[in-house]
Parts: C-alpha cells; sequence; structure tokens
C-alpha cells in the first residue's frame, strides 16, 4: 500500500508540472538575448543535465534508507 501511495504521489507531482524555470540570473539574460525559441530550448538543456545528479542522490538516499531499515 505504501508503495502505490508514494508511486501515486510521484506521478501527480510529475503531470501536475506545467512549466519549469531552471536558468540562474546570468543564464536569463543570456537567454533574454537570444530570442524565444533559444531560451526555451536552454533551459530544457539545464533540466535535462539536472536530471543525472538528483537520481543519482535519490538512489544513494534509498540505499540508505534501505540499510538503515535492514538493522
Amino acid at each position: 500500500m505504501k508503495k502505490v501511495l508514494i508511486s501515486i504521489v510521484l506521478l501527480l507531482s510529475f503531470a501536475l508540472v506545467t512549466e519549469v524555470e531552471a536558468q540562474c540570473s546570468i543564464c536569463t539574460k543570456t537567454a533574454q538575448q537570444l530570442g524565444h525559441k533559444p531560451a526555451k530550448g536552454m533551459n530544457s538543456g539545464i533540466i535535462y543535465l539536472m536530471i543525472a545528479p538528483l537520481a543519482i542522490m535519490g538512489f544513494v538516499g534509498f540505499r540508505w534508507v534501505k540499510s538503515q531499515k535492514g538493522e
């Protein structure tokens, strides 16, 4: 039951996100100079590059919690 609840919460959190702005102030200024379409591509690239570190941290956290429950 707990796994189902966690899965539902994760699915809803991904489904309800409409638009994400993942630019720092310098990237925002650069993107404004490029125009609308390249700025959207730059933002998508930043989000794409953010996925790997977050996945690694999630995996390490998951393994840590799993090992703590095993004791």
